[in-house]
């Protein structure tokens, strides 16, 4: 497995590349689990170069305090993507060679996606995931680059970010990855308690319920109904429920037979910031 740190090794790689042949991408805050592993495979399934960038972008936290309990062990993620394939490339740059000037997020349009759920509640991480992205892609430039759903509302900015910088890479949404009881698999998972990464199950249950509901009620009501599962879950916080459509992420007013359409959930455990989504119909 080959260990990259600097652009200018990056770019001496990527020269000796075949040109009719395809490079995936999977960027990448370290801390693998098994949902980056389902990345990983797909790519490899689906390219003849995989490349996996590890960095943990100080741009995309607006809590400090969040940025600097965030586990990183490059030596645990590179048994990870072994354990995988030995024809990984790892980029793991150090933040300097990331942003060499100056530590700051470029100011992005990404015509409203970026101001709902997570934009409303952690301001400017969507300037900073987009910085750190766009450089990512515009630097390697592959073929197809891999994204798992629980981020979903990232999912679709850095698909917006992809058309208005007219970047060409086919950017690839996978499955949501889950524990046995349902819970998202997360790097935060491993903050919580053995007891309380049970209790976190109920969130995607609540979430499976209100998939039921949707069915017959309006959103109204089933944000109604899942405020009053959480409060009966006091160990449980609930920051956020919302209904949206799945493209454009806007809230959902009334329900239209042709239109796709998402519940995205935050909830704080043991202080513990967690988000899951579903596809409702």
């Amino acid at each position: 497995m080959l260990l990259i740190q600097t652009r200018e090794q990056l770019n001496g790689y990527l020269s000796t590349l075949k040109t009719n042949e395809s490079l995936g991408l999977i960027p990448t805050m370290g801390a693998l689990h098994i949902g980056h592993a389902a990345l990983v495979s797909r790519a490899i399934q689906e390219n003849h170069y995989v490349v996996v960038s590890i960095f943990v972008n100080p741009t995309q936290f607006n809590n400090t305090d969040d940025l600097e309990k965030y586990p990183q062990s490059l030596e645990a993620d590179m048994k990870v993507l072994e354990s995988i394939s030995e024809d990984i490339v790892v980029f793991a740059p150090s933040i300097e060679e990331m942003y060499s000037k100056e530590i700051k997020s470029i100011n992005y349009d990404f015509g409203g996606l970026e101001h709902v759920m997570e934009g409303a509640f952690r301001a400017g991480h969507f300037n900073g995931v987009g910085t750190i992205v766009e450089s990512l892609l515009t630097l390697i430039k592959p073929d197809k680059a891999y994204f798992g759903e629980k981020d979903f509302q990232q999912l679709q900015i850095i698909r917006k970010l992809t058309e208005i910088r007219k970047i060409p890479v086919e950017i690839i949404g996978c499955p949501i990855v889950r524990e046995a009881n349902g819970l998202a698999f997360s790097s935060r998972n491993e903050r919580l308690s053995k007891k309380m990464r049970n209790e976190a199950a109920f969130i995607y249950k609540t979430l499976i319920s209100a998939k039921r509901l949707f069915g017959t009620k309006s959103a109204m009501h089933v944000k109604d109904w899942v405020v009053k599962q959480f409060k009966k879950h006091p160990e449980l916080e609930l920051e956020y429920i919302e209904i949206t459509q799945a493209k454009t992420l806007k809230p959902i007013i009334k329900k239209y037979k042709n239109k796709k359409y998402r519940a995205f959930i935050a909830v704080y455990a043991e202080g513990v910031r967690l988000i899951d989504n579903i596809a409702l119909n």
